[in-house]
C-alpha cells in the first residue's frame, strides 16, 4: 500500500491533498518541515489563501500539527509543521 493511501480516502479537498504531499516531499525523517506560505504557494502554483485554506483543512482533520515560530526580535517567521 502506498504512503498517501489513507490520504487519498480522507474526505479532505483536492488542494489540501497537494498540499500535504508538497509538506510530505519537504518533511525530514520525522515529519517536519518549515517550508514558508509564499513558498508552498509559488512551489504549488497556488495562491496564498488556497495554500491557508488547504493548511486550514489538514489542521482540522488531524493530518497536521502547526507550531508557530517567531525570531529573536519577535518577528514572525515561518511556521513549523509536523505531518501525522
Amino acid at each position: 500500500m502506498s504512503f498517501f493511501g489513507n490520504l487519498y480516502r480522507e474526505e479532505i479537498s483536492s488542494r489540501a491533498k497537494a498540499v500535504y504531499m508538497y509538506l510530505k516531499d519537504r518533511s525530514n525523517a520525522e515529519g517536519e518541515c518549515w517550508p514558508a506560505i509564499k513558498t508552498i504557494a509559488r512551489d504549488t502554483s497556488m495562491s496564498v489563501s488556497t495554500v491557508k485554506r488547504a493548511l486550514d483543512d489538514l489542521l482540522k482533520c488531524g493530518l497536521l500539527r502547526k507550531e508557530c515560530r517567531y525570531r529573536e526580535n519577535g518577528s514572525n517567521s515561518s511556521n513549523r509543521y509536523f505531518l501525522k
